[in-house]
């Protein structure tokens, strides 16, 4: 059963990160994106496309664009999200002054996002169907050719989620107990993630 999205005022009422996420919201809005609430979080739009989202984590919070990758950022204000991550690249901020300091940046790559949107710019992905699945992995379809014809049968994101989880350990024995662990779940047709 899938969980209601909280309200946006049920997100800004949060205490993490209070005062840093109301300041970004306010110059979101007022670069004329739309909000909503996606993924339990506030997400901005712009031509009827997802361009921005809010984002708390322990160390500091920001905003994460998810063309950021297709961005001009010569100054190397935008992160990328994790190793893994291809397209979305975030600004950071760590206190609300950081926010006030870095305020006209933020518009700026604002107004990339949008720009990049009104010109319907997209992302390659070079790295979704060029999966080297571990050799444990491979082994275990050998064994039971149902796992493999039901991993083939998932979306090519939930087939990159799971290689990445299981190739993520540095030894075969963790490898294997990964792809036990996960067995259930991909005969199912469940991502690594999906509830």
């Amino acid at each position: 059963m899938k969980r209601p999205q909280p309200s946006v005022e049920t997100i800004l009422s949060a205490p993490d990160w209070h005062e840093e996420r109301k300041r970004i919201r306010a110059i979101a809005l007022d670069c004329g994106l739309v909000e909503t609430v996606k993924w339990a979080k506030l997400c901005y739009m712009a031509e009827g496309a997802n361009v921005a989202i809010f984002f708390g984590l322990k160390a500091c919070c920001g905003l994460g664009f998810f063309k950021g990758a297709l961005m001009s950022d010569p100054e190397g204000h935008l992160h990328r999200q994790g190793p893994n991550s291809q397209a979305v690249r975030m600004l950071r901020y760590a206190s609300l002054a950081e926010v006030d300091a870095g305020a006209e940046v933020l518009r700026g790559f604002i107004g990339q996002a949008v720009a990049l949107e009104k010109a319907g710019a997209k992302v390659a992905f070079p790295q979704k169907n060029s999966l080297d699945y571990p050799p444990e992995l491979l082994a275990a379809f050998e064994e039971d050719p149902a796992l493999q014809e039901a991993f083939e049968a998932l979306t090519p994101g939930r087939r990159r989620g799971y290689v990445l989880h299981m190739s993520g350990a540095k030894q075969s024995k963790t490898r294997t107990a990964r792809i036990d662990r996960c067995r259930a779940r991909i005969l199912r047709g469940k991502g690594l993630n999906d509830r």
